[in-house]
């Protein structure tokens, strides 16, 4: 098995003219002699899933999306340029190497949504892909390619709960990032109205929103970086062709990250159907000499997989079969000198810190059950510390309205399933104790192959300052005004 390059190019396109010598541009051609549903039509029949995370179908997104279009205000797009996984840099490697190709799917987006807008929405922290994406919609605009359609960045925060759509889309509308109750495919950006500040809402949403009801609102489509990577040649190429590489059901090509305990820290796009142990192989060296492989973790958002489990084709089907989730392709490698009592830790503190508040559960639970984990890592825990971080996986996730508390009770829970003997070994007092593993976002992968993360995620508070002390508030109540409502 090799790498290929459908997606990702070995060498970064420099410029508009490199990227047209390469086929760029003749997707967007071809979309704009169609009509939209013809193109629709294509993305359905290719089989595209999002490589965000969650593998919904593309076509029946944006089908979705289409069919709640307003005839007052047009439809918008964003892309979602937010990556925050920890463990992964497949979105920004994309940026680097070929935004072209992106910027070329969001007008195919607009073209077959009949959006007069593109919203590029990732990190303010970005700044070297921030740059790219600069350049490249200039090179666009002057070439021609973007006329009817008004193109912008917005740089967003640095928290994890920013990626999610909906939070994505309270940012751009100059609120906090909190995930919200209303679905993007329905109401998007403008979908919504500030309440009387004296008045009961009762909606559920962030910001004490209110739903703007039975409105001409318009929906928008957000679609992750990589996903719309791969919209041009499926309309340059057609649907057979995506389908020629991959797997019937999970048809093309993923991008993943591999890092942790390899030989290699890297970026590569790989087959659809590719094992697990292939793609480590391939894109991180594999294992180190003389050690092999404990466990994978998915990012923070799957089950961890065993040895047993290395030989898992990459596919959304046989990783849902697997007890896990081929996520954002992101995979962190742990071999026999890791300890995965340390591992739960610093998901369990990583999850908890940036959660949001809004749900209660997900915040207190999921700081309870990083602060027993440390406690155990440090040898200082009982028995009933142990019972208590399997109560409070089991209700971390009530009432929870995005899925960051069920990732802590997936990932979390587990370590704790499959290497409880790992964690209760801590309870001896002759075990050495350890330290949580810093479980944190990747900033970049230096030219040694070494990884490059954000230290500074130690000294985060959960209210997401870098206060000396924690506040004792969660984020929705530092950020949100919290008078009386009567």
């Amino acid at each position: 098995m090799t790498l290929v390059h459908r997606v990702l190019p070995p060498s970064p396109y420099l410029s508009l003219d490199e990227y047209v010598k390469a086929g760029g541009g003749r997707g967007l051609e071809n979309a704009r002699a169609v009509e939209p549903e013809a193109i629709i039509g294509e993305i359905e029949a290719s089989g595209l899933r999002g490589r965000g995370g969650a593998g919904f179908p593309t076509g029946r997104k944006w089908r979705s999306v289409a069919s709640f279009a307003s005839e007052v205000v047009p439809t918008m797009i964003v892309v979602n340029a937010a990556e925050g996984e920890p463990g992964t840099l497949k979105d920004r490697t994309i940026i680097r190497r070929n935004p072209y190709e992106i910027i070329e799917g969001a007008l195919i987006a607009a073209k077959a949504l009949v959006a007069s807008t593109i919203v590029i929405a990732t990190k303010a922290s970005f700044t070297r892909e921030v740059e790219r994406l600069a350049a490249s919609v200039g090179e666009l605009r002057a070439a021609g390619w973007t006329d009817g359609v008004e193109i912008s960045i917005f740089e967003g925060p640095e928290e994890y709960l920013y990626g999610e759509e909906t939070a994505l889309l309270e940012a751009i509308d100059g609120r906090p990032p909190f995930p919200r109750i209303a679905p993007p495919y329905r109401r998007g950006v403008v979908e919504v109205v500030e309440t009387d500040a004296d008045a009961v809402s009762g909606s559920g949403l962030a910001a004490h929103v209110e739903m703007a009801g039975e409105t001409d609102a318009p929906p928008v489509l957000v679609d992750n970086v990589e996903t719309l990577a791969n919209v041009p040649k499926i309309i340059a190429r057609g649907a057979a062709w995506f389908r020629t590489e991959g797997t019937d059901r999970s048809p093309g090509t993923l991008v993943c990250t591999v890092t942790g305990a390899t030989r290699r820290a890297g970026v590569g796009e790989v087959l659809m159907g590719t094992s697990l142990r292939e793609a480590i192989a391939e894109v991180g060296g594999g294992p180190e000499d003389g050690q092999s492989i404990k466990a994978v973790m998915v990012g923070v958002s799957g089950a961890l997989l065993g040895p047993d489990q290395l030989d898992t084709p990459l596919t959304y089907e046989d990783m849902a079969a697997a007890g896990s989730g081929l996520g954002s392709g992101s995979y962190l490698v742990f071999d026999q000198r890791d300890d995965l009592a340390a591992v739960a830790a610093g998901v369990a503190r990583y999850l908890a810190v940036e959660s949001c508040g809004q749900c209660t559960p997900c915040k207190e639970d999921g700081l309870e059950i990083a602060d027993r984990l440390a406690t155990l890592c440090a040898g200082g825990a009982t028995e009933d510390d142990v019972r208590a971080i399997e109560a409070r996986l089991a209700s971390v996730t009530t009432g929870a309205r995005c899925n960051l508390a069920a990732q802590q009770q997936t990932v979390v829970g587990s370590i704790v399933e499959w290497f409880g003997h790992e964690l209760r070994s801590h309870l001896d007092p002759d075990t050495p104790a350890v330290e949580p593993m810093l479980v944190v976002d990747l900033l970049d992968i230096d030219d040694a192959d070494q990884t490059v993360v954000d230290e500074r995620f130690r000294d985060k508070q959960p209210d997401w300052t870098y206060d000396e002390l924690w506040s004792g508030k969660s984020p929705v109540e530092r950020l949100i005004d919290h008078r009386d409502r009567r």
